[in-house]
């Protein structure tokens, strides 16, 4: 119900349409495959969109506006490149290279109408999160910088060493309590360095009416409306995934630990 499977031919896939099975409404997401000199044109009315540079070399249109060509080997070998495109306005993608052009297209409600921008890979905030297995890097494109300039979208990456885990302490947002938890549904997108790599993506909820593990491979979407999210990239592979939320409050990030295990925020491993 909650993973949906990737697909590799060339084309916009619309892997988590604004119509899903997970029931999430404020979020949608599409995968966009360009060969050499192919142009992908789209709008998405009621939405705001960012569109991030996964591999490849991408130029981007609005109205007047020209942003690129970009060039991202990969996601773990450079930094992203992203362009905001305002809720309901026409856009162009051309593949400006001779190799395959990859772009995730993220997209959310919105209402508020703000100009177009870009976002290059000097502007991404780069942290390191947990310690120890739950050690992993963190790529903040469009959150904290981006405040003013969009509506509710908010746009991340996160970098899995092999064998570690992240989202964890397992954490949700699905229920508003100002200062604890925020209210924001989320999707993944997975990229494994190696393409036969895989991870595991669990999601409980402290009821008991959801408890489900999966195996995620490169390419695939996951749909989180709410609950514990925890992820693990397998022995060996390191695992990306491209972080995707919007909700109908506030934006902002503000996630609530599992009690059960937010002891582990507290002990030094050494």
């Amino acid at each position: 119900m909650y993973l949906v499977r990737g697909k590799a031919e060339n084309g916009y896939h619309e892997l988590v349409p604004q119509e899903n099975a997970a029931g999430l409404r404020w979020i949608s997401f599409g995968h966009l495959r360009l060969g050499p000199r192919e142009v992908h044109e789209a709008a998405v009315p009621g939405r705001e969109v960012v569109l991030v540079l996964l591999s490849g070399a991408m130029r981007v249109s609005i109205d007047n506006h020209t942003f690129g060509p970009y060039e991202r080997p990969n996601v773990f070998a450079a930094q992203a490149t992203a362009v905001y495109v305002p809720v309901g306005r026409p856009f162009r993608v051309e593949n400006a290279g001779d190799g395959v052009l990859e772009v995730a297209v993220c997209q959310a409600v919105a209402e508020e109408v703000h100009e177009p921008f870009v976002v290059t890979p000097d502007q991404v905030q780069v942290k390191t999160v947990g310690q120890a297995n739950f050690e992993r890097k963190v790529h903040d494109i469009v959150v904290q910088q981006a405040e003013g300039r969009v509506h509710r979208i908010i746009v991340g990456e996160t970098f899995n060493p092999p064998g570690n885990w992240s989202s964890y302490p397992p954490h949700k947002h699905d229920e508003y309590i100002p200062g604890v938890e925020a209210l924001m549904e989320e999707i993944y997108f997975y990229q494994l360095d190696l393409p036969q790599g895989f991870g595991l993506q669990s999601i409980y909820t402290s009821d008991g009416a959801i408890d489900e593990t999966y195996r995620v491979r490169h390419g695939d979407a996951f749909m989180i409306p709410r609950g514990y999210h925890p992820v693990c990239a397998a022995g060996g592979y390191q695992l990306y995934y491209l972080w995707l939320m919007a909700g109908p409050v506030d934006r902002v990030m503000i996630p609530h630990d599992d009690p059960a295990h937010a002891w582990v925020r507290e002990r030094s491993w050494g």
